[in-house]
């Protein structure tokens, strides 16, 4: 058997277990503000992901449509931040 770090054990178990989408929904939490902007990330209500879709939810209409336009930005920005395709849709709700 091979050794492993507790970091690697703990990141393999994340990328078989179900805890990624939430974990990823976190980290793009705390980064969408320098990728989207002050104003977007304080009228963002929710952001969770599911299966490579991201869920964006806010309650301000013209932030929702134009979000609806940014969607193909939105993937490139979050998918160039974190080094790897995260996402490959976007929901906006």
């Amino acid at each position: 058997m091979g050794e492993y770090s507790i970091g690697d054990a703990l990141k393999n178990m994340i990328s078989k277990s179900n805890l990624r989408n939430g974990i990823r929904a976190v980290q793009i939490e705390e980064v969408w503000e320098n990728i989207m902007g002050k104003t977007i990330a304080k009228y963002t209500q929710k952001i969770k992901i599911v299966n490579q879709t991201l869920f964006i939810t806010t309650n301000v209409g013209p932030l929702k449509n134009e979000l609806m336009y940014q969607k193909p930005q939105i993937i490139q920005r979050i998918n160039e931040a974190f080094g790897e395709k995260v996402i490959s849709q976007v929901v906006v709700e």
